[in-house]
């Protein structure tokens, strides 16, 4: 009964405001194809490659070793925390659902690198959250951004291995031990991959435009405070709540960030959903890792550090 009334309260906000609705799925639209298909869709396409052609372990191994003592990652691990953390959301879920389901990575491991590794990209939090927060040249946020989710990794980990100790060293070599197939033909693996990008990227802008459609929930309650509103926005659709709410409402995007806004979450379900792993427990990293960050906001705020 409640999907059924909001259905029917969707579609006559749809039929009520039809220019703004129109507004909101066109700026959906236009987000996708500015910012998501020239960042995104190379890094989806060359990564399905590597995996494919069995290259994942290769790249990293010369930071193997240092990811491997600080967060316990396999070679293929250590891949998706490299990919996860520089390639930005989704590509760190992507890179788990993918070598999840080529058998390369044990879902158990997955479980723990989805928990931290998927994350807001630093080129894109740079080049659009920093310049339109007016925070050039302030780094703190920047650190704040990847410190928190590095750092609850590296806890995370410590906790996991503590609760597991009799099964010590056990994920690394349950991630290792699979058969390596043998790889296709190049043009093949380029075929599959771009196929799969593609794929991939269209879902994203399917999501993008149906969360950002839905900021109309709200059009017939503007008298609220419009603070209010720009959490909502944020909440909904990460992208266009920060171009929305401004640079007048920084400190709540900052905290925001790391959770990413419920179109992230089903961007994310949309990677991992044919394999084994939890949402949900990917949902509640998020909400402590955005709480951490409050904390440390909180904290910068009672020693009268201004961002």
């Amino acid at each position: 009964m409640l999907y059924t009334l909001l259905a029917v309260y969707l579609i006559w906000l749809l039929l009520r405001y039809p220019a703004k609705s129109l507004v909101y799925a066109s700026t959906g639209l236009m987000l996708w194809f500015q910012k998501m298909i020239p960042t995104l869709l190379p890094f989806m396409i060359l990564s399905g490659i590597m995996i494919r052609m069995n290259l994942t372990e290769k790249c990293v191994k010369l930071v193997h070793p240092i990811f491997s003592r600080i967060w316990g990652t396999s070679a293929n691990g250590s891949y998706v925390l490299l990919m996860g953390m520089l390639c930005g959301f989704p590509m760190g879920a992507r890179v788990i659902g993918e070598l999840c389901r080529a058998g390369k990575l044990s879902e158990e491991e997955g479980s723990f690198l989805l928990s931290f590794c998927n994350n807001i990209g630093p080129i894109y939090f740079i080049s659009f959250v920093m310049s339109t927060l007016s925070l050039e040249g302030n780094y703190i946020p920047l650190l704040i951004m990847y410190g928190v989710p590095l750092c609850y990794g590296a806890v995370w980990h410590r906790v996991r291995k503590l609760r597991t100790d009799r099964h010590a060293g056990s994920v690394s070599l349950r991630a290792a031990s699979y058969s390596k197939q043998a790889a296709p033909s190049l043009l093949n693996a380029v075929d599959d991959a771009v196929i799969s990008g593609m794929i991939g990227i269209a879902k994203l802008g399917g999501y993008m435009v149906f969360f950002n459609m839905l900021n109309i929930m709200m059009k017939p309650f503007t008298a609220l405070p419009e603070r209010f509103l720009s959490l909502c926005n944020c909440l909904l659709e990460i992208t266009s709540g920060i171009s929305r709410a401004g640079a007048e409402n920084r400190l709540m995007i900052l905290i925001l960030l790391p959770f990413g806004g419920f179109s992230c979450i089903s961007q994310t379900y949309s990677m991992i959903k044919e394999t084994n792993l939890s949402i949900l427990q990917y949902f509640l990293h998020k909400c402590m890792q955005t709480a951490i960050t409050a904390l440390i906001y909180v904290f910068f705020s009672a020693v009268s550090y201004s961002l």
